[in-house]
């Protein structure tokens, strides 16, 4: 139960009461500045607690965002405001402090003026502890919601009251409330064709109590359900395979929407909604590959292309905008993701353009559409899977997300060489922390003694040896011969890769680097598995990269909300990209032609998965776990 004090009388026939119980309040009302300090004490510590001002009027929906939003652990409108467990130590903090700087001023200038603040009890009082706690700091930030046509107001007398009641009236924040459920910015498919319809779903959802995490499991089940289908081989299963995977896609929109309508936001949410997706689709690509072998059609090494592929352009998008965020947050004026203003005084034409067509009309849709984000992608998918064959769907995958990556990764090239500065220390250690460096390449930086040296970065030689000792890597997985070559190949990647880690990643492109260790280590495992004679292998390298993925997927979601990589201990204890790559290089040299390479991979896939699975959910289900949810918009 959570708890809602009221500063002062209520006014007769307000609903405001009604309003705080219908958001599960318990309310209370404080006739004066020490029946708040009472009360609030009485409270106990495990609750949230609000104070809400009793003149307040507003819609019911202003309230729910300002008091009941999981995620913060203070967020305030005017005239009301709540805090969370954690944060009560500061409330009580900022109650005191205000109280204090109302009464001591009349009491030095003017006793009668005193005597009437105190009979007109504590009007005002939760802007000013709100303005208290924005001024402690020890306490946590206010979040303050944006309202938009949604009114709070603290009325003076009846006819501001009258004036902000008619406001109210005008505003249906029903329809506020289902609109703002959806993503302020989505790609084209899942604007017109989805949320259309799965904005009332989430309604119909929270009305029944459904939550969030629940239609989350609802839309993995679904996915797993359609690639079973898939992976029947046969018409009549790859078409329910398609609209099984477009259901589950309208469900995926369902649970994010459910959140942010009803405000129900967790950690574990945040864990099951940042791996599930990936899940999905991986999960769908193994059940196509399953369903062609069935007809006789081995389309395995363009099953795990395509996840390697599909990996790779995430990592590309995360390492730009971990280093492009931690620019703003620092004050820099380089561009966003999507192509926004470029930096101030840019004279790159490419970038000025692109920020000048990402508000132009139809080029919005379009370029949000050519880079296929996850609702035009599991589209094609499903149509393609429903009329073609698997191995046209995934032909037709590659090539579409290949442009896409392309588009992308060069854009946002010619907007990182429009840089004049030098990266943050942040952006450095978040781009070092998506590397992945394992014992074998922290070993070789330490040696190299470059980050003893300070300075300015040397140009590009970070992405230069990652890329010459990735290209060398993967041009010996698929044409060296079998033999000590490729464990050798493997060492020196482990060198170049040591070197490129040395100096802190602060120069233009250095984001580069770990999607180009993600592509050397994953194209290396594809390469060697297609060119083995080892029954099995591609399924067993299949699971590997998935395992492999889902690590580095969990880096990701883990550095977004604020917490750092996983453990160094864990990441040594897997050796590290460099260190998988000596592993499975080595046991390509000794077992290719045989069913040992199948095995091996197999017990590295295992072996892998069951470490770094333990280790995230013990992660995620903790309370050190951040609530991480993308508001932005589809991930690529």
């Amino acid at each position: 139960m959570s708890t809602a004090i009221l500063t002062g009388p209520p006014v007769a026939g307000a609903p405001l009461e009604g309003d705080l119980r219908s958001l599960g309040f318990d309310v209370r009302v404080a006739e004066d500045a020490a029946g708040v300090e009472t009360a609030l004490a009485a409270v106990p510590a495990g609750e949230r607690v609000a104070l809400v001002d009793s003149r307040f009027v507003g819609h019911v929906h202003s309230l729910r965002l300002a008091l009941t939003d999981p995620r913060f652990p203070a967020a305030a409108i005017p005239g009301a405001l709540a805090v969370r467990p954690g944060a009560r130590t500061a409330l009580v903090r900022a109650v005191s402090a205000a109280v204090s700087a109302a009464a001591a001023p009349s009491a030095r200038t003017a006793p009668a003026a005193a005597v009437r603040t105190a009979a007109r009890g504590p009007a005002g009082l939760p802007d000013r502890v709100a303005a208290a706690l924005d001024e402690d700091g020890r306490a946590p930030a206010v979040h303050r919601p944006e309202l938009g046509v949604l009114v709070a107001a603290v009325p003076a007398d009846g006819a501001e009251r009258a004036e902000a009641e008619r406001a109210v009236a005008a505003v249906d924040d029903e329809r506020v409330r289902l609109r703002s459920a959806v993503k302020s910015r989505d790609g084209f498919f899942t604007t017109f064709f989805v949320s259309p319809y799965s904005r009332h779903l989430a309604r119909w959802c929270a009305r029944r109590g459904l939550t969030p995490n629940q239609v989350t499991t609802a839309s993995l089940l679904t996915a797993l359900i359609a690639a079973a289908c898939a992976a029947t081989g046969t018409r009549g299963g790859f078409v329910a395979a398609g609209v099984l995977l477009i259901a589950s896609f309208v469900l995926d929109c369902t649970d994010g929407q459910l959140a942010r309508y009803a405000l129900k936001y967790s950690k574990l949410g945040a864990w099951l909604d940042a791996t599930f997706d990936r899940a999905k689709e991986y999960a769908y690509y193994a059940g196509l590959a399953l369903g062609a072998a069935r007809g006789g059609d081995d389309v395995w090494a363009l099953a795990l292309g395509a996840m390697v592929l599909q990996t790779c352009r995430h990592v590309v998008d995360f390492s730009f905008n971990e280093a492009d965020r931690h620019e703003r947050e620092a004050g820099g004026q380089h561009t966003g993701e999507r192509g926004g203003e470029p930096a101030a005084g840019s004279a790159n034409p490419a970038a000025a353009l692109s920020g000048r067509l990402d508000r132009v009309g139809w080029t919005v849709w379009a370029r949000r559409m050519i880079v296929l984000p996850i609702g035009e992608r599991w589209a094609l998918i499903a149509l393609l899977t429903a009329l073609t064959t698997p191995r046209t769907t995934f032909v037709v995958l590659l090539a579409g997300c290949a442009f896409a990556a392309c588009y992308t990764t060069a854009g946002r090239v010619l907007r990182s060489l429009s840089r004049k500065d030098v990266r943050t220390d942040g952006a450095a250690r978040a781009l070092a922390e998506l590397a992945d460096s394992g014992p074998l390449a922290e070993g070789v930086a330490r040696a190299a003694a470059f980050r003893r040296r300070g300075g300015r970065p040397s140009g590009f030689a970070a992405p230069a040896l990652a890329l010459l000792g990735s290209a060398a890597l993967v041009a010996a997985a698929l044409w060296a011969p079998v033999g000590p070559w490729l464990p050798a190949a493997a060492l020196g990647y482990a060198a170049l890769s040591g070197l490129a880690v040395a100096r802190p990643l602060k120069g233009a492109l250095d984001w580069l680097v770990p999607p180009l260790f993600r592509a050397a280590e994953y194209t290396t495992v594809l390469a060697l598995a297609a060119r083995s004679e080892a029954e099995g292998a591609l399924p067993a390298a299949f699971g590997l990269v998935a395992a492999v993925a889902y690590h580095h997927y969990d880096t990701v979601y883990r550095i977004r909300g604020g917490t750092g990589a996983p453990p160094r201990l864990l990441v040594r204890a897997i050796g590290g990209h460099e260190g998988r790559a000596v592993a499975v290089t080595a046991a390509a040299a000794l077992w290719a032609a045989g069913q040992g390479f199948t095995i091996a991979l197999t017990a590295l896939a295992g072996a892998l998965a069951l470490t770094v699975i333990t280790e995230s959910v013990r992660f995620w289900v903790s309370s050190h776990a951040p609530a991480v949810h993308d508001e932005t918009g589809e991930p690529a």
